[in-house]
């Protein structure tokens, strides 16, 4: 049985998308920044094997609907489209977490202010790779990765060690994601936004980290950044996507991505 629960934002009073993305600092700037390489007619390119137009930075495979199951897509459309359900995943967690019924009894102070503070910087970043994508894709209504759905099983949300354990599953995964696609993305702009995105991811990690066990080294624990290199870990989109699976129940595929 899924586990449902009624969510509503913890602002209402942002009055749309443009106005939210002002807050964080990915302004509508950052955006033109990012879809600055993707709006010129230059970067679309025909098919050598088809009139369809295909992406200089999607390598031939747009994110879209194949045999009937969305696929993330190819190159650096791909990566964006893999990151924003990624987003989407970790937006709808903390969501449910700041509007449990037992968020204000049974997290302390310290817990609540880091926890909505990682809720709005989640959504966020969803909303800012949603605009984002729906700027950059040639036909975003068939093109854009809806919205998933998700089950957490057992998960108690006003259960404090079980909201910090899950926490820390998805951030030291979403880090280990973002460190993984670096290599894939061939658009310097889409790099330095990534970027800018996983030092807050690696921020929240090490925030959860040391919720959970204060005043210890685990902030930065060696399960995660290498004793002898000093690198945090990276995943390829194939690993990430199996540990996600297992919160996401919308199917959808990524036969392009490594």
């Amino acid at each position: 049985m899924k586990n449902v629960v009624q969510i509503k934002e913890v602002n209402s009073s942002i009055k749309n998308r443009r106005e939210f993305l002002k807050i964080s600092g990915l302004t509508v700037l950052s955006t033109g920044l990012l879809l600055s390489s993707c709006n010129n007619d230059d970067n679309l390119i025909l098919s050598p094997n088809s009139t369809a137009l295909t992406s200089k930075y999607g390598k031939g495979h747009f994110p879209g609907t194949k045999d009937g199951v969305f696929d993330l897509g190819a190159g650096d459309l791909g990566i964006l489209t893999y990151a924003y359900a990624l987003e989407q995943l970790e937006a709808d967690f903390y969501t449910k977490v700041v509007n449990a019924s037992g968020f204000t009894s049974n997290f302390t102070a310290e817990d609540q202010q880091v926890l909505q503070d990682l809720y709005y910087h989640e959504v966020i970043h969803r909303e800012f790779f949603k605009t984002a994508l729906t700027g950059a894709l040639p036909n975003p209504k068939k093109q854009l990765l809806p919205d998933l759905e998700f089950n957490y099983g057992s998960l108690n949300f006003s259960s404090r060690s079980q909201v910090l354990a899950t926490a820390k599953a998805l951030e030291d995964t979403g880090v280990a994601a973002y460190n993984g696609a670096g290599r894939l993305i061939s658009n310097p702009d889409y790099l330095l936004l990534a970027g800018k995105i996983v030092s807050v991811e690696a921020r929240h990690a090490s925030a959860i980290r040391s919720l959970i066990n204060p005043n210890s080294k685990d902030f930065a624990g060696d399960d995660v950044v290498d004793t002898t290199t000093g690198l945090d870990v990276k995943k390829n989109p194939s690993e990430v996507i199996t540990i996600a699976a297992g919160f996401i129940t919308t199917t959808f595929t990524a036969l392009y991505l490594p």
